[in-house]
């Protein structure tokens, strides 16, 4: 039993050292702890790393790129687009892939809370 409490002690001590360094990023999960932040006229929210940029909002898109950064910005917010999943079920956020396509990610891919996004204008 010592052993694995000393193990999981090592275990979080190289975590928060690694987080430290800027070596850990945040993934996607169900219960987001942060906000996505409106800074510079965009909105910032952490993302999984590799997330898909698709050029519909449909479900049926085409990958058009990819989000290598994982702290990115997004301009707003469609919540009528394809079942993605997660608590908002049918939400996109659009956006500019690392390439400089715009697209649109999944919900489910931004870790961060996304319901500061303004809504998307339509046309």
């Amino acid at each position: 039993m010592r052993f694995h409490l000393r193990a999981r002690a090592a275990a979080l001590a190289v975590a928060a050292a690694l987080g430290s360094l800027g070596l850990i990023t945040p993934t996607a999960s169900a219960g987001a702890q942060h906000q996505c932040t409106l800074e510079t006229n965009a909105y910032h929210c952490y993302n999984v790393y590799a997330a898909k940029v698709y050029d519909k909002f449909d479900g049926t898109g085409q990958v058009v790129g990819y989000m290598y950064t994982t702290y990115s910005w997004f301009s707003c917010r469609l919540d009528h687009g394809g079942y993605v999943g997660g608590p908002h079920p049918n939400r996109w956020l659009l956006t500019k892939a690392d390439n400089g396509v715009w697209g649109w990610m999944k919900d489910t891919s931004v870790s961060s809370e996304t319901n500061p996004l303004i809504p998307c204008s339509p046309g």
